[in-house]
């Protein structure tokens, strides 16, 4: 008994708890070891109704995560240039595809991973205009409440994930609706109309040191810390320069936050956007949490209490939740590597998938980063390393915004569930794999990762590592063939001459002085040499699929732009969507200025905002691709606890996705005389004013939804064919081959040039056109002598 008891205060002490069970033995005296244990966790967790005293000793924390950092502690070293990410390897990794180049395959060395050291955040404070200069004097005497746990600080408790629901939050008071509590959460953000009521902050209604924000977290929490953020907005700045904290059990009765003898002040913002973290001297068990800001940024009548924020916070077992159904689900079933993977342990992770299962999967770089990092892709295929007749290739993309990091890894959680299935026998993963060649690029741009990833996933901030090393974002940074192809439709009057694929990339974008992203670059090349059928970009930040075409024609900052095939690819957005287990809760609230339950969760790109350039237009106007993004989550940097269940919102939405490449029709496009397969024959579909191409053996894959089509083939030499193709509801392509037959032009030259024999049917064909054209020439002649001598009997 007393060493159950000791296992229960034990467990009771790392939550931080101040609920004690203890247990007797039959003789009713307590053992002298759970009274040591009893007494030792008593004064190891400060009482949320004492006044505290000050620790002499101070012991470095664990932090919220290995990233997190209080915002006051100074570095010791700087971090590791992005360049020694790659860490040093004694092997050469197989740098692409057969498709790309022939290297040698050679398995993936890894260091040995580094000792993280962390440095201070730069704030950078946003200036005001000129009519905004002027800034509050701060209080001189601002007291920092040290962190002296050596227990690891709690996760947050979903004010960014809206894990924490709207009823949860009230304020002292707000402005506006649009400024109210709910409206309190780390990186939400405003919309581009002033006093939109979805506006990017909580602001109070009066400007007095007596306003608060308060968060319910419904059952006993042990809280840790704040994250604070400013207002976010285009035309205002507001900012909370600092705050106290309180905590109550029912709301009437509350406590400050203590540092020693005194309330504890912490430290706000010195602009809008950079996140702030600050720690508790030690961790505060309660229900209910207030911030209190005290000073703000004021100029005159302009400046308003208004701030985002997180909370951190560890839930405390519950003793009323005695049934399993009335715990929420915070892990998945599936044995996955459930955490953020910095450069160095994602090519690890990659490295262990590709040797648990050899024969099905592939490991390749199609490029490198501008700081040298390899874009690593992992092929997974029943043949790998080969393009085979009639399988259709499948790409996911993830990273193009380095701080979007849940695609990363979603990306490495399917790679590890797809091998893991495989060789459990899953029909359905069986079938995926044999009938298709995947390919996940889980990070195109590792440099902005490695930045993002450096800060943590609640104080890397909105934009931070958005971009490439070099300031580009990438998502604007393809070839911007919509304006090529408005502007032909706009010249040529003859709409039978104009092309509707395949448009060449223009020469300016091709030249080493174009601003072109050296991984743009990397996966134009990897788009033209693979001939992907079906794909999708995996982005974050907010919950909704989007299709091209992304960029509207007259340049309207957003209109309804489809293409010609914007019924197909409403049902690729609906599948994902659909299948998504919070893009399919309809009481779920929107996640910052656009409420796309709306829509379904699914909108036309143009329709959202304008982007020129995207990879999605880019792909259906250059390559055979079908593309669309995803939208994973609110939270573009979801805390490492989130990530199993945010793999359970996404795991069916994945594969369902990828099933959607056999649907439609395929087949093979041959010589009639030889069987060989034509490559670059066009194939077209009556009423579907877009167009695909045969790759190098003859086969393609046209995507379409179930109906009846009128389909031709055509190619350079050749005459056409068509047939009627009849696509069905099944999980599986309809059969659509065709055999074309040479113009004898054609034919003649060959045969001439093998100095074969003309066989009797070329040669009747022969003669019959020597025929008609010595008509042809006898009638042009005749007239011409006609004409002569009416001219000359006239005169």
């Amino acid at each position: 008994m007393a060493g159950f008891l000791l296992i229960t205060v034990l467990f009771y002490l790392n939550c931080g708890s101040f609920v004690v069970v203890i247990s007797r033995p039959a003789d009713g005296t307590t053992s002298r070891r759970a009274t040591v244990a009893l007494n030792t966790a008593l004064t190891s967790t400060e009482s949320l109704f004492s006044a505290g005293k000050p620790n002499t000793t101070e012991v470095p924390t664990a932090g919220f995560t290995t990233r997190y950092r209080k915002s006051i502690s100074k570095p010791t070293t700087a971090p590791e240039s992005l360049s020694e990410a790659a860490g040093k390897t004694t092997e050469r990794e197989e740098e692409g595809p057969p498709e790309l180049a022939k290297r040698s395959t050679r398995g993936i060395k890894v260091a040995k991973k580094p000792k993280t050291v962390l440095k201070k955040p730069k704030v950078i404070g946003k200036k005001p205009n000129a009519a905004e200069r002027a800034k509050p004097q701060v209080k001189k005497r601002v007291s920092q409440s040290v962190a002296t746990e050596t227990a690891p600080q709690c996760p947050p408790l979903g004010l960014e994930s809206l894990k924490v629901k709207d009823t949860q939050l009230r304020a002292s008071s707000y402005k506006r609706r649009g400024l109210g509590p709910h409206r309190g959460r780390l990186n939400i953000q405003s919309g581009i109309e002033d006093g939109d009521i979805y506006d990017g902050a909580w602001c109070a209604q009066y400007r007095d040191k007596k306003q608060w924000l308060e968060v319910d977290a419904r059952r006993l929490t042990r809280f840790t810390g704040v994250i604070l953020q400013g207002r976010n907005s285009i035309w205002s700045w507001d900012i909370v320069h600092t705050y106290k904290v309180q905590f109550s059990n029912d709301t009437l009765v509350w406590k400050p936050c203590m540092n020693g003898t005194e309330e504890a002040i912490f430290e706000g913002n010195q602009d809008a956007e950079t996140p702030v973290l600050a720690l508790f001297n030690t961790s505060k068990v309660a229900r209910y949490i207030r911030i209190n800001p005290q000073s703000w940024y004021q100029n005159g009548t302009k400046g308003h209490i208004c701030l985002r924020a997180e909370v951190l916070g560890c839930a405390l077992p519950d003793p009323n939740s005695i049934y399993p159904w009335q715990t929420e689900p915070t892990e998945s079933k599936d044995k996955l590597d459930f955490r953020h993977h910095n450069y160095k342990e994602m090519r690890k992770l990659m490295k262990s998938v590709q040797e648990e299962c050899p024969d099905i999967t592939r490991i390749y770089s199609i490029g490198k980063s501008y700081m040298g990092l390899k874009l690593y892709v992992m092929e997974i295929s029943d043949n790998p390393g080969k393009h085979e007749l009639g399988e259709p290739e499948f790409r996911y993309v993830a990273g193009m915004h380095g701080n979007e990091v849940l695609g990363r890894e979603l990306l490495l959680n399917l790679m590890q569930y797809i091998c893991q299935e495989y060789k459990r026998g899953d029909q359905r993963i069986v079938h995926l794999v044999k009938e298709t060649r995947i390919h996940l690029l889980p990070s195109m741009n590792p440099d902005g990762y490695e930045m993002a990833f450096k800060k943590g996933s609640e104080l890397a901030g909105w934009s931070l590592g958005r971009y490439s090393y070099e300031g580009i974002d990438m998502n604007h940074n393809f070839a911007d063939l919509n304006s090529v192809m408005w502007t032909a439709i706009e010249l040529e009057t003859d709409r039978s001459k104009l092309i509707n694929h395949y448009f060449p990339i223009p020469e300016q974008y091709t030249t080493e002085e174009a601003f072109v992203a050296s991984e743009t670059r990397a996966v134009i090349s990897w788009m033209q040499n693979i001939p992907f059928v079906l794909g999708a970009n995996l982005h974050g930040g907010e919950l909704v699929v989007t299709y091209p075409y992304d960029m509207t024609r007259d340049w309207a900052p957003r209109e309804h732009t489809p293409t010609a095939d914007e019924s197909f690819f409403r049902w690729l957005a609906v599948v994902y969507a659909s299948t998504n287990q919070v893009m399919s809760n309809h009481d779920r609230r929107p996640c910052h200025n656009k409420d796309f339950l709306r829509y379904n969760n699914i909108i036309n790109g143009a329709d959202w905002h304008n982007v020129p350039g995207s990879m999605n237009d880019f792909s259906y106007l250059h390559t055979n691709c079908f593309e669309v993004t995803v939208e994973l989550s609110c939270d573009k940097f979801p805390h490492a606890s989130e990530l199993p269940i945010e793999w359970e919102n996404n795991r069916e939405s994945l594969l369902t996705y990828m099933e959607q490449v056999h649907r439609g029709i395929k087949g093979v496009v041959r010589d009639k005389d030889t069987g060989a397969g034509i490559a670059d024959a066009v194939i077209k579909v009556d009423d579907i004013n877009h167009h695909i191409r045969s790759v190098a053996d003859g086969d393609y894959w046209r995507l379409l939804n179930p109906g009846e089509y009128r389909v031709t083939a055509t190619a350079e030499g050749y005459f056409p064919s068509s047939r009627t193709c009849q696509v069905m509801y099944d999980h599986y392509p309809t059969i659509c081959d065709f055999r074309l037959t040479k113009m004898p032009k054609e034919r003649l030259k060959e045969l001439l040039m093998k100095g074969g024999k003309l066989p009797k049917d070329l040669q009747l064909r022969l003669r019959q056109l020597r025929m008609r054209k010595l008509r042809v020439t006898t009638k042009a002649i005749n007239r011409r002598r006609a004409a002569a001598a009416k001219r000359a009997k006239r005169v």
